[in-house]
C-alpha cells in the first residue's frame, strides 16, 4: 500500500526494521519536501514488494550500468518521471543518498564521490548520483 510521505512531521511508517529508522524517515521528509518545493508532486513510496519489477530493473541497471550489486534489502521504492519537453527523451538518472548513521557501503567505496548537505528533517545527507546511460524503459 502507497504512502504519501509527511514532509513536516517526520515518520517511520514503513522504515521501522532498519537500524537508522528515524534518520532514515528524516531523509525520505526531506526527498518529499524537495519534489514538493520543485515539482508540486506528492511523494509516495511502496513497500518494496510490492514493486518487484521495479526493483528487479533498478538492480538490473546497477548491475549492467555500474557493476553494482547491494547487499542491503531495498525498503521502499519511490516514482516519479519528469515529462521532457515534446521530441525529447527525458534525462534519467540514479540518485543514492545516505542518511546520519549510515556509512558508505563497500560497494560504493571508491566508485562515487559523495557530497554533503545539511537539512532540518535528516540532519546531515551525504548524496550522490549518475546518469543512466541505455534506454530501458
Amino acid at each position: 500500500m502507497a504512502y504519501k510521505v509527511n514532509f513536516k512531521d517526520v515518520e517511520t511508517v514503513g522504515l521501522e526494521t532498519s537500524p537508522v529508522a528515524d534518520s532514515l524517515a528524516g531523509l525520505r521528509a526531506n526527498e518529499a519536501r524537495y519534489f514538493w518545493n520543485k515539482y508540486k508532486f506528492e511523494y509516495l513510496t511502496y513497500p518494496a514488494h510490492e514493486k518487484a519489477d521495479e526493483v528487479a530493473l533498478f538492480e538490473k541497471i546497477l548491475l549492467e550500468e555500474r557493476n553494482l550489486k547491494f547487499s542491503a534489502k531495498i525498503l521502499e521504492v519511490a516514482i516519479y518521471e519528469k515529462v521532457g519537453q515534446e521530441g525529447k527523451k527525458p534525462k534519467r538518472a540514479v540518485g543514492i543518498k545516505l542518511s546520519v548513521g549510515m556509512e558508505i557501503p563497500k560497494e560504493l567505496e571508491g566508485k562515487f564521490k559523495f557530497a554533503r548537505q545539511r537539512s532540518k528533517l535528516a540532519g546531515e545527507i551525504r548524496g550522490s548520483y549518475f546518469t543512466i546511460k541505455q534506454e530501458w524503459l
